[in-house]
C-alpha cells in the first residue's frame, strides 16, 4: 500500500511540478518570446546606422539653410528694384527731345532746343543707318562726297578728314548715309535727312 502510494506521488510529482517549473516552449511561444524582447529591449544601433543618421541630418539643415539665404537674396533684390523704380522713372521723365530740332554753324549753340530756345541739337540720330550723326566746326564736306566714302570710313575722324576742307562759320554734320553741310542756325526740314533727336537728359 505505501508502496502504491509513493508510486502515485512520484507520477503527481513528474506531471504537476516538473512541468510547471520547466514547461516546454512550443515554436508559436518561442518566437512571440523573441519579438517582444525585441520590441521592448531594443539593442544598440550600429556605428554606420548612427554615421548615415547625422549626415541625412546636415544634409537636410544644409537644404533648409540654402533655401532661407535664396529666399532673402529674392527678397533683397526685388525691394532693391522697387527702390530703383522710382529713380529710373524721374530719369526717363527728365529725358527730353527737341522740338522744333535744328542745325547750326559753328557759331551757334548747341544743346536741346525748342521753339523759345532755339539751339542745335548735339544728340542727332539717323533712323536710316541707326548712327549717330557726327559734326565739325569750322569745315565743309568736298562736293565729291558721296554715300559709299561716308559708309566706309564712318565713324572714323581719321578718315573722314580726306572729304573735309577748312571754311568758317560752317559745321559739317554726317552720319553713315547722309551729310549736310550748314552755315547758320535753321530747322530740321529736309525730308532727305532721317535724323531725329535722341533725348537730352536735361
Amino acid at each position: 500500500m505505501e508502496k502504491d502510494i509513493d508510486d502515485l506521488l512520484d507520477e503527481v510529482e513528474t506531471k504537476f511540478v516538473h512541468n510547471y517549473y520547466n514547461p516546454k516552449k512550443s515554436p508559436a511561444s518561442a518566437t512571440l518570446s523573441r519579438d517582444s524582447q525585441t520590441s521592448t529591449t531594443p539593442g544598440p544601433e550600429p556605428k554606420t546606422a548612427v554615421k548615415q543618421t547625422h549626415a541625412l541630418d546636415d544634409v537636410i539643415d544644409d537644404i533648409l539653410d540654402i533655401d532661407v539665404n535664396e529666399k532673402k537674396h529674392s527678397f533683397g533684390e526685388e525691394h532693391q528694384q522697387r527702390l530703383l523704380a522710382p529713380d529710373d522713372a524721374c530719369k526717363s521723365d527728365q529725358m527730353k527731345r527737341c522740338f522744333p530740332v535744328f542745325l547750326g554753324g559753328s557759331a551757334d549753340n548747341m544743346g536741346r532746343g525748342s521753339a523759345t530756345n532755339r539751339r542745335a541739337c548735339d544728340q542727332l540720330r539717323c533712323t536710316s543707318c541707326d548712327f549717330r550723326v557726327s559734326c565739325f566746326d569750322n569745315l565743309s564736306w568736298n562736293q565729291d562726297t558721296d554715300y559709299l566714302f561716308l559708309r566706309n570710313n564712318v565713324p572714323s575722324v581719321h578718315k573722314l578728314q580726306a572729304k573735309l576742307h577748312r571754311r568758317k562759320g560752317c559745321r559739317a554734320y554726317c552720319c553713315q548715309c547722309s551729310w549736310k553741310n550748314v552755315q547758320d542756325l535753321c530747322q530740321l526740314d529736309d525730308p532727305g535727312l532721317k535724323w531725329v533727336c535722341g533725348k537730352h537728359s536735361s
